[in-house]
């Protein structure tokens, strides 16, 4: 009988609620720049932005390291929250102590064709300096940062990867450890890059709609109007480095090389190895099973070069196809990327 009335008492007794995970939340907010004044397409002045800010910011005054993402072609700022679910892995990373706590923001660095490319030019603006400058002065004003090089970190997803290393390069003193999630335009591949847009296409377009659903014409022309920029030559604003298409395919040698030597990655190393060397931490990966088998030779042949120019660098081959497992659950972010900036960038003490 003493048994009995125990298990009821036992059974009667209110239940410990489960402790909840810690959350982070979301801030939206915009930046105005005049870093595109002049530009000859359409770029808005006022860039959209959205901000990561773990669990416990509003309730102390810590100071926090900022990771700025770059997005991949055609991704909007926020594609990274309600696509990919970066909120939960931040969330569970830090919860579980995989990185301390930090601050995330993404831009809107797209242009019409898609992408800024993350370059400077009369065609499309001044992308280096809006991200190099103004978002991270208006990331500083507004949030308790840690406002030092050492506690900024880029990280990239794809073309946003490429943005990331070539942004250490050009505008250097600013971030102090990147990231390069699959990272294309680090150097030549095994097809030439002028086979792959309609140049007949791009010759008679008289309007970027002109290009409808050809991603690649469109891919391509906002490399052109990054890296070929004619302000003079209307209505698309860039040099095309080649013409006709297929066997007819003529390649105009100067304004080949010219777009290579402005746009690979391989290319600027050179010029620009003692800063990616002032660097706390550089790493970059890639997906051995990667449809375009471009993106991996020219990988594996860009961390053979770091090592030529004497670039200390983490580069690792894994297992997958393009841009796969970056924001699953212990995906390339979680498992690789969040403990690198854990490493490498100085956090306040607690």
């Amino acid at each position: 009988m003493r048994g009995v009335l125990w298990s009821c008492v036992v059974f009667l007794l209110p239940l410990a609620p489960l402790a909840a995970r810690a959350e982070g939340r979301l801030v939206d907010f915009e930046v105005a720049s005049r870093r595109f004044d002049g530009a000859k397409v359409a770029i808005s002045p006022i860039r959209k932005v959205v901000a990561y800010l773990p669990d416990g910011y509003e309730a102390g005054s810590r100071r926090y390291p900022v990771v700025y993402f770059l997005p991949n072609l055609f991704d909007g700022h926020r594609a990274v929250f309600d696509r990919d679910g970066a909120k939960a892995v931040l969330d569970r990373a830090i919860a579980d102590g995989t990185v301390p706590p930090l601050i995330l923001v993404s831009a809107d660095f797209s242009t019409p064709a898609g992408s800024s490319f993350y370059a400077t030019s009369p065609v499309t603006g001044d992308w280096t300096g809006f991200l190099s400058k103004d978002l991270v002065a208006a990331v500083d004003g507004r949030f308790r940062t840690l406002p030092a090089p050492g506690s900024r970190g880029l990280l990239g997803d794809r073309m946003g990867g490429y943005g990331a290393i070539r942004t250490a390069m050009v505008a250097p003193g600013v971030f102090g450890a990147v990231y390069a999630l699959h990272p294309v335009g680090t150097g030549v591949g095994l097809q030439t890059m002028n086979s792959r847009p309609n140049f007949e296409r791009l010759a008679a377009a008289r309007s970027l709609d002109d290009l409808g659903d050809d991603g690649f014409s469109r891919v391509f022309l906002g490399m052109y109007q990054a890296f070929l920029p004619n302000p003079d030559k209307a209505p698309l604003y860039a040099d095309l480095p080649a013409s006709g298409r297929g066997e007819s395919l003529a390649t105009d040698p100067v304004l080949t090389a010219k777009l290579q030597n402005a746009f690979l990655l391989d290319r600027l190393l050179p010029a620009h190895a003692a800063d990616l060397k002032a660097l706390r931490g550089l790493m970059f990966d890639w997906g051995r099973f990667d449809g375009n088998a471009d993106h991996v030779v020219a990988n594996r042949a860009f961390a053979g070069l770091l090592e030529e120019f004497g670039v200390s660098n983490e580069a690792e081959e894994y297992r997958g196809w393009w841009g796969e497992r970056h924001w699953t659950p212990n995906g390339r972010v979680e498992a690789r990327a969040l403990p690198f900036f854990g490493r490498t960038l100085a956090f306040a003490p607690e």
